[in-house]
């Protein structure tokens, strides 16, 4: 009799446990299909819930939504409020005059304007740095010469090398009074969070604050892969810098991962758009905290406020390179990044060369290359042979073959980790930042890309493009197929997810 009860009970157990999952999965499919995004992610999450009992709902209650707390909304409103306020002050600064520029490029400048909200600023100087130790020795020697502010946004921060050399001057410049703030990630600054540098940082009174601070407790509440992606550096609020190198020294950084060191690039900037990229920084910085908190009855009043303890000012014409920059993440237009890159890949008519070390295309993106391709353009996509991340790796290469097939020259670079985020276009204009060729730049993280229309930066630009080439061996055809069957499976695996990645 026992035996029996005990056996109803279990038979009991598993079909309630069943049904549970049943509704579970059938509630959270409904909640995917009526959020109505892109067919790619909704597939992807779909396939997840169905074909991962339990597991699969645990995770898209973790990582499906953008959560980030109602908190935090309240306070992202507010900042965006003011953001958006202090655009209007700067549109009209050093306007670009469009008819001395080739035809194709003022539309590009109208859609990032009406997406964003910022428009292109003339009169700015470029000097582009290709090498990590002079990128890292050059922000040393204007720290070293600030005289009010030093405003420093990394998603990596890590100890070792010349990055603890910043860190030296950082200390030095607050002794004489220079005001330092530094914002980085919570997930990609984890290790620098938790060790000696921040420790000296703080204790000689510079505020370092956790951008979007992360946690197995706050997972339960937000979703805590939305990361702040951007790397930022401004100082006195008149000299700013921006790419894709975060505050770490290569020689030190992921040695063991197997993919060399990384390969990064960033330009200094003097000239209007400096105010943009401080302006940002210091968006960011009061989405953070409420230390510094803004008392004023207006938002004109706010604004002015901000200026001045922030050093956010207009700044005199340095050079003649139209600049302007595009800040995207989920506060502001969520697509923005993505649409802007489909209309410069379909206003291409003669070459594009794009740079990226996560390459995972979706459908449209994957669309426009083929077609850019198929109508004559000499489309070359340069990436890293080896990649610190084996699901974008098979990702990446599950579209190779038909790309290869439509005409584009895909480029698999051999010196280290390319890390470089960088698309040229027509030989006019260029595209430069920290945005990767991945759904997660296009729709999770916080990034920052400048639109560069000048030919003479562009043709810089391109030079080290070639240095890239020069250092990389061409994908074939028949280099895919000798691949293994298990290879092959495993890259159409990780393409049903890479939506996700």
């Amino acid at each position: 009799m026992e035996t029996e009860t005990l056996h109803w009970s279990s038979h009991f157990f598993a079909i309630s446990l069943t049904l549970i999952d049943l509704f579970i999965r059938l509630g959270l499919c409904i909640r995917v299909i009526m959020r109505q995004r892109q067919y790619g992610v909704t597939l992807a999450w779909l396939v997840i819930i169905l074909l991962l009992p339990f597991l699969g709902a645990v995770v898209y209650l973790f990582f499906g939504e953008n959560r980030i707390g109602e908190t935090r909304a309240k306070r992202a409103r507010e900042s965006l409020n003011h953001y958006h306020h202090w655009l209007t002050s700067i549109r009209h600064i050093s306007p670009v005059q469009w008819n001395l520029l080739p035809s194709s490029l003022e539309p590009i400048h109208n859609q990032a304007d009406n997406l964003v909200g910022i428009p292109t600023m003339n009169g700015n100087n470029l000097e582009l740095i290709e090498e990590s130790e002079k990128i890292l020795c050059s922000i040393i020697r204007d720290i070293n010469n600030a005289k009010s502010t030093c405003h420093l946004q990394f998603y990596i921060w890590h100890d070792g090398g010349t990055a603890d050399n910043v860190v030296d001057a950082l200390i030095t410049a607050a002794k004489r009074g220079v005001t330092c703030r530094v914002l980085v990630d919570s997930i990609g600054a984890k290790e620098f969070l938790q060790g000696t540098q921040i420790k000296r940082l703080r204790e000689t009174g510079i505020r370092v604050i956790e951008s979007l601070p992360a946690g197995f407790f706050k997972a339960l509440f937000v979703r805590i892969d939305i990361r702040n992606h951007r790397k930022i550096v401004v100082i006195d609020g008149e000299i700013a810098y921006t790419g894709s190198q975060n505050m770490v020294d290569p020689r030190y950084f992921k040695q063991d991962s197997g993919v060399g060191q990384w390969v990064d690039t960033m330009v200094r900037i003097k000239g209007p758009v400096v105010e943009a990229l401080a302006g940002t920084f210091i968006s960011d910085w009061f989405l953070e905290t409420d230390q510094e908190k803004i008392r004023s009855r207006s938002l004109a009043d706010d604004i002015q406020h901000i200026r001045s303890i922030a050093d956010v000012h207009h700044q005199p014409d340095s050079g003649d390179i139209p600049i302007q920059f595009v800040p995207s993440g989920p506060s502001f237009s969520q697509e923005a990044i993505h649409k802007l890159l489909l209309t410069t890949i379909y206003a291409s008519r003669k070459n594009i060369t794009l740079t990226t070390p996560y390459f995972v295309p979706d459908e449209s993106i994957l669309t426009a290359l083929t077609s850019a391709a198929e109508r004559g353009v000499d489309v070359r996509i340069i990436v890293p042979e080896k990649n610190d991340s084996r699901l974008v790796h098979y990702a990446s290469q599950a579209r190779y073959t038909a790309m290869l097939e439509s005409g584009i020259t895909i480029k698999l670079f051999q010196g280290g980790l390319l890390h470089s985020k960088t698309i040229t276009v027509d030989d006019e204009f260029a595209l430069f930042g920290s945005v990767n060729i991945d759904m997660r730049s296009f729709w999770l993280n916080f990034e920052a890309t400048l639109f560069i229309y000048h030919k003479g930066f562009t043709s810089k630009l391109r030079e080290v493009q070639a240095n890239y080439e020069s250092n990389a061996h061409t994908l074939t055809v028949d280099n895919l197929q000798k691949r293994k069957f298990r290879h092959r499976f495993l890259e159409n695996a990780a393409l049903i997810i890479s939506p996700l990645l």
